[in-house]
């Protein structure tokens, strides 16, 4: 579900992928208004499936800390608000969530973008985190099987 969800640099929010046209993409809002736009290749986007938190020894993927935000607010919308919480308490939080989190390379503004970015979600109706495209994956291993199988059966 978070390939489809994008981030754009200068925009505020985040947006859904809905089609992908020549030189621009089609996005629609997370919000209830959905308003829809293009965005264009000179625009930085990222999609949240492709970010990824560091720590002391790896990099988590986000779904994984989203995982562990929904579990600690019980799918509610985030308990501390990043807006007026101070430094001190969203570093605390982000240890709750993620106690090998680096703190040379994870920034405040890195945090307050994850607990918004988590309320946008949620209150949205979004709380599947999990990647849909291993269910393809799968799906297309099987039918590639089945087909090897068949050709080895005539």
């Amino acid at each position: 579900m978070l390939k489809t969800i994008l981030s754009i640099s200068g925009k505020p929010g985040l947006y859904k992928l809905v089609s992908k046209g020549r030189n621009m993409l089609i996005v629609e809002s997370i919000t209830p208004d959905k308003r829809r736009s293009p965005v264009y290749g000179n625009e930085k986007v990222i999609s949240l499936g492709d970010i990824a938190m560091f720590t002391d020894s790896d990099e988590v993927p986000l779904k994984k800390v989203l995982n562990t935000m929904k579990e600690k607010e019980n799918g509610a919308v985030a308990t501390i608000d990043p807006k007026i919480a101070t430094k001190e308490e969203l570093f605390a939080y982000m240890n709750e969530l993620l106690p090998n989190f680096d703190r040379g390379r994870v920034y405040l503004s890195d945090i307050k973008k994850l607990v918004s970015w988590y309320n946008i979600l949620i209150t949205n109706g979004i709380t599947d985190f999990e990647e849909e495209e291993t269910k393809e994956g799968e799906e297309e291993t099987e039918k590639v099987v089945a087909d090897d199988s068949e050709k080895t059966a005539e």
